[in-house]
């Protein structure tokens, strides 16, 4: 592992933060950002312009490109192009496989440069294996896309989507647990009812397609 700019495909204006780790195998060019302690692994491309924050961690045969911005103790596994365009907040998990893209109408022939989408996953959403986003829409706080599932509108924080296109089939707290109905605990206002974590027990309260976590547990 290389944890100085200059010494193997990491090269000499890439500023590594104290403790970063970069693979021997991979390639780190002029200009990129590594902040501290975060790994790359194995046949990684990280373009220059591309910042990276702190404890992240990026699987084998990762690509990031010049321009996109990657928050803190963000994972991305095995095999993600993340394309220009593309913003991770922090905590954002990126499962193997899964697919961004930056232009809505591709064509071989055509220069599209010009005309990148832009995404935007928020802070501790969850993407699985194999999922699509297209591009030009935002991934919600704490949300979580199925595996195989095709994004194509913006998803909702706490929203928990799946399918071929993907729709809301449920609500996902911090924790990662699906949200469970507190029966007999339906607020005053219509359309409104309180959902607990069963993994942690903390209290959320959607209120139409909103979900919004309280302070209690129950």
């Amino acid at each position: 592992m290389i944890a100085h700019p200059g010494l193997g495909h990491v090269a000499v204006g890439v500023s590594l933060g104290e403790g970063a780790l970069v693979h021997a195998s991979a390639y780190v060019d002029d200009g990129a950002v590594i902040g501290a302690h975060t790994r790359i692994w194995h046949f990684c491309h990280v373009n220059g312009g591309a910042v990276i924050g702190p404890r992240c961690s990026l699987g084998q045969n990762v690509v990031v490109m010049k321009g996109v911005r990657i928050g803190e103790n963000v994972r991305i596994q095995n095999n993600v192009s993340v394309y220009e365009g593309v913003e991770l907040e922090d905590d954002v998990f990126c499962g193997p496989s899964m697919v961004f893209t930056n232009v809505y109408n591709p064509r071989s022939a055509i220069s599209r440069k010009n005309e990148y989408r832009s995404t935007l996953v928020k802070r501790g959403a969850s993407i699985g294996a194999n999922a699509t986003i297209v591009c030009g829409h935002t991934i919600g706080r704490y949300a979580f896309i199925g595996a195989g599932a095709v994004v194509n509108r913006d998803v909702p924080d706490y929203a928990l989507v799946a399918g071929v296109p993907a729709r809301r089939i449920g609500w996902m707290s911090e924790a990662g647990f699906r949200l469970e109905r507190i029966p007999g605990a339906d607020g005053v206002a219509r359309d409104t009812e309180r959902l607990r974590c069963p993994g942690t027990g903390t209290v959320y309260e959607r209120r139409g397609d909103s979900v919004v976590r309280t302070e209690e547990q129950a």
